[in-house]
């Protein structure tokens, strides 16, 4: 775990290891369960592989996800929550339901609706 870095209070803390990029939808596609690399690229297909392996390493080096890679040919690697990081999931799928009501609020169309 990554414990070299100074933050101002607790919410700096929380919002660094959940800021990023594509973090919070790397983090969101886990709670299901673990998932391959291939998989978090068809559920984040605007993340190129270079950028979902960085913020992948990223979670990793602070302890959030755990990579399990299997001896088979060909290689199988699966990311899955550590224990601190399913700390997470409640937080997450809050986030979720804000950003759920947000766009009901404003009136606009939530592209995550497949019914919209």
């Amino acid at each position: 775990m990554n414990q070299n870095r100074t933050f101002n209070c607790s919410l700096d803390a929380a919002m660094c290891f959940m800021g990023g990029k594509y973090k919070p939808l790397i983090l969101w596609h886990l709670i299901d369960g673990p998932k391959r690399f291939s998989q978090l690229q068809k559920f984040i297909p605007q993340a190129t592989p270079r950028m979902l392996t960085k913020q992948l390493r990223e979670l990793e080096a602070d302890g959030l996800i755990h990579r399990e890679v299997f001896p088979v040919v060909p290689p199988k690697t699966e990311y899955s929550f550590t224990e601190l990081g399913a700390t997470l999931i409640h937080l997450i799928k809050e986030i979720r339901e804000w950003g759920v009501y947000y766009f009901e609020a404003t009136g606009q169309k939530n592209p995550c609706d497949k019914n919209s």
